[in-house]
């Protein structure tokens, strides 16, 4: 169990490294194509709140990261535990305010991590 719960902390980790490039460095190409509920025309002049957003998700990524290489196995699971509910509750916040697919997409799978962790 504690491997499928370092690649599900992994996984959730990958989706947030890919938010922030995805908000950081092709917000005006790739953003369009993504989050077609946005006028094109929004891309541009939104391009530096997208990329302050997508810092927020590298910071994410990299505590889910550094989580994977703490040896201390109490330090590891308390730090994924915060780092995966500052990832659902934002999942959450989102899904609430602008979609409701962003809970399937970023807060459930950190959920799941969680709810795992927290049982085994």
């Amino acid at each position: 169990m504690e491997i499928l719960i370092k690649v599900l902390i992994a996984f959730v980790a990958v989706l947030h490294s890919y938010f922030l490039l995805l908000e950081m460095f092709m917000w005006t190409s790739r953003g369009p194509k993504v989050f077609k509920t946005i006028p094109v025309e929004q891309f541009a002049v939104t391009k530096t709140m997208a990329g302050n957003q997508g810092l927020y998700n590298g910071f994410l990524a990299a505590g889910l990261i550094w989580s994977l290489f703490i040896s201390d196995t109490v330090w590891q699971h308390n730090i994924s535990l915060f780092f995966l509910s500052c990832v659902a509750v934002a999942g959450i916040y989102g899904a609430a305010t602008v979609s409701k697919r962003i809970f399937f997409i970023q807060a459930l799978p950190a959920l799941v991590a969680i709810v795992l962790s927290l049982l085994f």
